[in-house]
């Protein structure tokens, strides 16, 4: 079984047992979290789709941590200006581990 969430303004394919990555949340490390804007459920033959959620679908999940993520470049340069920058970005993330899936 697995289930399409959307959190943070990106969707999630998500089963349980799997541990990602999601945009920040607050939340401690060992607490719970649940997701109900769930798009998506399958379970072997069978699939509901949502317009645009399931209802009473959701997901629950167990807060393993903060962590950050990888670190983004950006460099600007405007040509025989002698104009040169870099800005470099951390995001902030929460990495979750997926407990169950529930319709």
């Amino acid at each position: 079984m697995f289930a399409v969430i959307r959190t943070g303004g990106k969707q999630y394919k998500v089963a349980s047992g799997e541990v990602l990555d999601v945009e920040l949340i607050s939340a401690e490390a060992g607490s719970t979290a649940k997701f109900d804007e769930v798009l998506l459920v399958a379970d072997g033959d069978t699939v509901k789709v949502g317009q645009p959620t399931v209802s009473g679908a959701s997901v629950s999940a167990e807060v393993v941590g903060q962590v950050k993520g990888d670190k983004v470049v950006a460099f600007k340069f405007r040509r025989r200006k002698g104009y040169h920058r870099t800005v470099g970005h951390r995001q902030k993330l929460t990495r979750v581990k997926i407990t169950g899936v529930t319709v």
